[in-house]
């Protein structure tokens, strides 16, 4: 994509007072973004920032700094340092090549990290033109600022518009300087879109390092002869523009080479004051004169080329006269010649649009006869079809209502047979299970059986049925009447009872069960708790808590008084624990029963005696 260019060009002019005096210090500052991260890179933004940051070193400008490829940091950062020399200076210049984008009718520049996805980022992510104003201000003389952005800008097709009325213009915004001795340019005018050109460099900056170093040259001019060569140069498709306006004198950037005031080989100072009189007025009348009072000389030598130059010029014009009116003569000639084959040409294709026209028409009647021939078929044909369809519908309506009144009458039929075999079950059904002022077809206990298994069913009654009329089936009967909202005599199992009953498609009665017990859908449960737990009054399970005996101050004296009875009451008999032997061997003292010593026996075979225990009992 070719880059294009926008140049705005603001020119600080001399402070009044100060009249053609040149600027004492300059200082540069040239920008080159090419390398940008979120859109294509551009070609020739740094060979135009290195083409003008030579042209101003060349200049004599006596600090030239030349930056490419910026962050938004770095921008910021020359921008800043910039400003530090502009106020020492006379004259300050800044040349930015790049993005630039205008919303709102402001201009910004872009740096080379700029993301720019929503239209309120390039507030924080580009620079304002009046951020580059501002760091030019201090300079004392000119303050010129060159843009030369590209306007075809690629954010602005992929940036999300925060704000729908929010503008994304088309190039650059007219600017209009607010302070007196200001210019500004641009590459194209505002709202135009410049061409990046096929070579190394734009047009815009081939014409502008052309023209604007010529020693002398007032900047006005010079960027008219840019306008000029930037036009022929891209087939006058793009113009730079000039706002704004300077003083009367004029204001080079560079300033004018000393001009020589005459040979001072020649001391006489009439000659030389007719010479420059005569080099002002430039006609050969005047060097005639001049050469007829000094006839020879360094002077006249001078006057003779000039002469010579006037000669050359008269005969390059009378040649150029010549070859322009040769021209015309071509022209003309060739106009006239085209003119006549372009008669012919034209009543040629005159007589034959005639004749296509006649053919048309003729054409034009056949086709028409043609279409209404189709047309009364047409009406001929829908005609037939719509009364086709009409037959065709009533048909169709006949046979409806037709199938429509027997099925109608089939479905009376039904319903009458329906309802006289349903009269006939109730009849049937009240005669055998109705009550009656005689006797019921059905058995009393069979009667019962089927109260109870249908209390059973509605969970009123746990007991089963065994056709016994008890205590427990009355209790069912009452709890149903209760739950369901009856009042049948609880004393008697009646039919109209088991009618009620049987309607109720499930449980009525509430499951209860005993303490102990849950309920586990239509049973009851025994609720099972964990080691260290038992089953409280609420029927849950809670844990067992250890009773320790308290000692209480009121059951001091019973204790005292059981104390002294104890204590009162003869002992019984125990046993001392002693163990007496005989001949039938050992065995322990008797209770009440103790040992004493006896006198010593005598033994029959050995003659010995001894001691022995006896046992006395009391």
């Amino acid at each position: 994509m070719g880059a294009v260019r926008i140049f705005v060009v603001l020119l600080g002019a001399f402070y009044f007072g100060c009249g053609s005096a040149y600027a004492e210090r300059r200082v540069a500052l040239v920008i080159g973004n090419s390398a940008y991260k979120g859109v294509p890179r551009l070609t020739n933004p740094v060979n135009d920032a290195s083409l003008v940051g030579g042209m101003f070193r060349k200049a004599g400008f006596d600090t030239v700094d030349v930056k490419l490829d910026l962050s938004v940091v770095d921008m910021r950062k020359a921008l800043r340092e910039f400003g530090s020399k502009a106020r020492e200076a006379d004259v300050a210049v800044i040349y930015y090549a790049g993005h630039g984008i205008e919303l709102d009718g402001n201009n910004y520049l872009i740096p080379t990290d700029a993301a720019l996805e929503t239209d309120t980022d390039v507030f924080d992510e580009a620079f304002p033109l009046d951020r580059v104003l501002f760091a030019i201000e201090p300079a004392r003389q000119l303050r010129l600022v060159i843009l030369d952005a590209c306007r075809d800008n690629p954010f602005a097709k992929t940036m999300k518009r925060t704000v729908a009325a929010r503008a994304i213009g088309r190039g650059l915004a007219k600017v209009e300087p607010t302070s007196p001795n200001t210019m500004i340019a641009f590459a194209a005018k505002a709202g135009s879109t410049a061409s990046d050109g096929d070579s190394r460099n734009s047009p815009f900056a081939a014409a502008l390092v052309e023209r604007l170093p010529t020693p002398g040259l007032d900047l006005r001019k010079a960027f008219g002869f840019v306008r000029d060569d930037v036009l022929k140069n891209t087939g006058y498709k793009q113009e730079p523009y000039v706002y704004g306006s300077l003083g009367g004198d004029d204001v080079p950037l560079v300033a004018a080479k000393p001009v020589v005031a005459g040979p001072q080989a020649n001391p006489d100072s009439e000659i030389r004051r007719d010479y420059e009189l005569a080099l002002q007025l430039g006609t050969r009348d005047g060097w005639t004169a001049f050469l007829n009072r000094f006839p020879s000389g360094f002077y006249a030598d001078l006057a003779k080329g000039q002469m010579n130059k006037i000669a050359a010029e008269e005969i390059r014009a009378a040649t150029a006269d010549k070859a322009r009116q040769a021209e015309e003569e071509k022209a003309r000639l060739a106009a006239e010649r085209a003119n006549k084959a372009e008669q012919e040409k034209a009543a040629a294709a005159s007589k034959a649009a005639e004749e296509k026209r006649l053919a048309a028409e003729k054409a034009k009647q056949i086709e028409e006869a043609k279409a209404a021939a189709a047309e009364q078929r047409r009406k001929d044909a829908e005609a037939a079809a719509a009364k086709a369809l009409a037959e065709k519908q009533a048909a169709e309506k006949a046979l409806a209502d037709k199938l429509a009144n027997d099925k109608a009458a089939a479905e009376t039929t039904a319903k009458q047979a329906a309802e006289k075999q349903t009269s006939a079950d109730a009849e049937q059904k009240v005669a055998a299970i109705g009550p009656s002022s005689t006797a019921p077809a059905m058995p009393l206990q069979e009667t019962t059986k089927l109260v109870q298994s249908e209390l059973r069913r509605v969970g009123c009654l746990t007991a089963s049925a065994d056709g016994d009329w008890n205590a427990a089936s009355q209790r069912s009967l009452t709890l149903f009447n209760k739950y369901a909202g009856t009042k049948f005599d609880a004393k008697l199992a009646s039919f109209e009872a088991l009618d009620a009953i049987k309607v109720k498609p499930g449980r009525v009665c509430p499951l209860v069960c005993d303490r102990g017990f849950k309920a586990d859908g239509d049973t009851c449960v025994k609720i099972t708790c964990r080691a260290g737990y038992r089953v409280n009054d609420d029927n849950e399970c809670e844990k067992v808590q250890d009773k320790k005996p308290i000692a209480k101050r009121e059951d001091a004296p019973a204790r005292d008084t059981e104390r002294k009875k104890t204590e009162a009451a003869p002992s019984k008999p125990q046993s001392s624990g002693q163990i007496v032997c005989g001949h039938a061997g050992c065995r322990p003292v008797r209770p009440g029963c103790r040992l004493e010593l006896n006198s010593p026996a005598v033994f029959a075979k050995g003659n010995m005696g001894g001691y022995t225990n006896v046992e006395v009992c009391n």
